[in-house]
């Protein structure tokens, strides 16, 4: 696992394509001994083993993540999808449309906080944050 890996390497890529390449170097740089096993296993398994297949566009993988970090409560984690989510091509209208269904299917507590995170979202990215 790690650099050199061809499946590291593809994840590193599309990590960096999705979040940012400041976040993710950001990320990498602050990890230690404890967690770089962790940034290693995500990007290897997660970004490059999962989000590196063909079978769904990314647009479509950003979306589900929208669904799935809001009905887990993963609020840190949404925000950042969020904002990968935009730069993937989904646009405020269909995230809006996604955290609705999240207020159905998951409960309206999950709704309202993932809408609350991402009006937060937009207004920092409004901002310049």
């Amino acid at each position: 696992m790690g650099k050199g890996n061809p499946v590291f390497d593809k994840g590193m890529e599309i990590r960096k394509s999705v979040l940012g390449k400041e976040f993710v170097e950001k990320s990498f740089a602050a990890a230690d001994d404890f967690n770089m096993p962790m940034q290693e296993l995500t990007t290897e398994y997660c970004w490059g083993a999962v989000w590196g297949r063909d079978g769904l566009p990314k647009k479509t993988r950003s979306m589900l993540n929208l669904a799935m970090l809001s009905a887990l409560n993963r609020p840190h984690e949404l925000k950042m999808h969020i904002k990968g989510a935009l730069t993937n091509g989904v646009t405020k209208d269909e995230i809006r449309e996604v955290l609705l269904q999240v207020a159905i299917y998951c409960g309206i507590p999950a709704g309202v906080d993932s809408f609350r995170i991402a009006r937060e979202t937009f207004a920092e990215l409004d901002k310049g944050a």
